[in-house]
């Protein structure tokens, strides 16, 4: 008989950012870890790229024995308005 240790998952959240690429689809980026950015051509595609892309990236810290940042909050959304401006013609 051989005795089975019962499988454990670490579970992290990231706020991610997601915006449109000029041509064409959406890039995606992470401010909590540094130098993730990944893209796919539609909003699903773009939030499962960024799943692979952050899991790899958590396993190659793990890997390499270093440690994982928390997972964040969300950050609140962005107010996004429109400001108009008036220049004197010369």
């Amino acid at each position: 008989m051989t005795r089975s240790e019962p499988i454990t998952t670490d579970e992290f959240s990231y706020t991610i950012i997601i915006e449109p690429a000029e041509e064409g689809g959406y890039v995606v980026t992470c401010p909590s870890l540094r130098g993730l950015a990944t893209q796919g051509e539609t909003l699903e595609e773009a939030r499962a790229m960024a799943a692979d892309a952050i899991q790899g990236y958590l396993e190659c810290l793990r890997e390499d024995g270093l440690s994982i940042p928390p997972s964040d909050q969300p950050l609140a959304e962005p107010i996004r308005d429109r400001v108009t401006v008036k220049l004197q013609t010369v």
